[in-house]
């Protein structure tokens, strides 16, 4: 039986890794959340893990009460979530945190030995070389959940050895596929926040309306995989029943195919290398007749751009680029900003603060601090 942790366990991933446990031989030992203690609490009293990180400390008081009958510890902020990712019992952790709150309790995690089922993308835009490198010196693995990073992963089982000459990274595109840079002035929240394929959190979903989530995932595959950007080929799929592929070197594209639900790449990465059943319904092909595929748009979608920018330059610019895009989808998610704004004021960030082509962890939260001070000194 493996123990594992999920951070972020409210949330859409986290909730999805407690549906599948009953299919896999796991225990729950700790859980970590942001402010959702209502829901904290329904998952402590069904888990009962001995720990339960709440990273507002005023919530994390409260909740310290309503689980009083219980003997379960709660502990709170940063140090809390870093206590419940270094558990010494535990064998995975599940990082289902949105953001860059993400990357202190993966390295705290990695130093301590666990194993990472990756959901964070944050943790890797902002510090790849910082985590892979200390993953391979802890020997540590990590398992990616998104549902393309899992596809890649599993399409090169396969691979024996020999070499891929593409990533086939597949997209929705979004709700605002088909729209033009002009038209794309004029969304509103409602209609960013509504995703044609999956179910999400707000932060994700208005990143997948930029298509800056996939931006993000290019950045995140280019660290998991060992790839250049360039090698990376972004593929806008309406259906998203190709969830990614890899082209080998005698041009044979292997996909993984699947219906779009994420309980199968949570699965896969917390009882890999073993497959077992699982509560997702298979894929029905004949009534999935028709799969259509289209090269993105990247003059309507600028976010693109600025990621393979960050991607090419390394160094602290995706961090910078992360952290104002958070910045920016908060405003707009606050009606501060409209949603043409977004990309332009991660641009502007990206422009000013200083590049640095070798970072420390301290270079990254820095970078990150600076991007979020400018895009709100450029709204105020």
């Amino acid at each position: 039986m493996k123990n594992i942790v999920i951070l972020g366990s409210t949330g859409s991933i986290g909730t999805q890794t407690i549906d599948i446990l009953d299919s896999i031989d796991a225990n729950v030992c700790a859980i970590s959340v942001n402010t959702n203690i209502e829901r904290a609490e329904q998952q402590a009293r069904l888990l009962q893990p001995s720990l339960v990180a709440v990273y507002d400390a005023e919530k994390a008081s409260e909740l310290k009460i309503r689980l009083a009958d219980t003997g379960i510890r709660v502990v709170s902020g940063m140090e809390g979530l870093i206590e419940a990712a270094t558990l010494p019992e535990a064998d995975v952790i599940v990082t289902a945190v949105v953001g860059m709150v993400g990357l202190l309790p993966t390295l705290a995690a990695i130093d301590a030995g666990k194993d990472i089922a990756l959901a964070n993308k944050e943790t890797l835009v902002c510090a790849g070389q910082i985590v892979m490198k200390r993953a391979r010196e802890k020997g540590v693995a990590i398992l990616p959940v998104d549902s393309e990073h899992s596809a890649i992963f599993q399409c090169l089982q396969g691979a024996a050895g020999n070499g891929i000459s593409r990533i086939l990274l597949t997209a929705s595109g979004g709700p605002f596929f088909g729209m033009s840079r002009e038209q794309m002035r004029h969304v509103t929240k409602e209609q960013a926040l509504h995703h044609p394929n999956w179910s999400m959190g707000a932060k994700i979903t208005i990143d997948s309306a930029s298509m800056m989530n996939k931006g993000l995932e290019l950045i995140e595959a280019m660290w998991l995989y060992d790839v250049e950007p360039d090698d990376i080929d972004i593929v806008v799929h309406r259906e998203s029943i190709v969830h990614s592929a890899v082209e080998f070197t005698d041009g044979s594209v292997i996909a993984q195919m699947g219906n779009p639900d994420m309980r199968l790449p949570i699965q896969y990465a917390l009882t890999y290398p073993a497959r077992v059943p699982c509560k997702v319904p298979p894929l029905d092909l004949p009534r999935r007749h028709n799969l259509t595929f289209f090269a993105p748009d990247e003059e309507a979608f600028p976010a693109l751009g600025l990621a393979r920018r960050a991607a090419a330059a390394r160094g602290n610019l995706g961090a910078v680029m992360n952290g104002a895009n958070e910045a920016a989808v908060d405003l707009f998610l606050h009606d501060q900003i409209p949603f043409y704004r977004i990309p332009e004021l991660v641009r502007e960030a990206m422009d000013t603060v200083d590049y640095l082509p070798e970072i420390t962890v301290e270079d990254v939260l820095e970078s990150d601090r600076a991007a979020r001070d400018i895009v709100h000194s450029l709204v105020k």
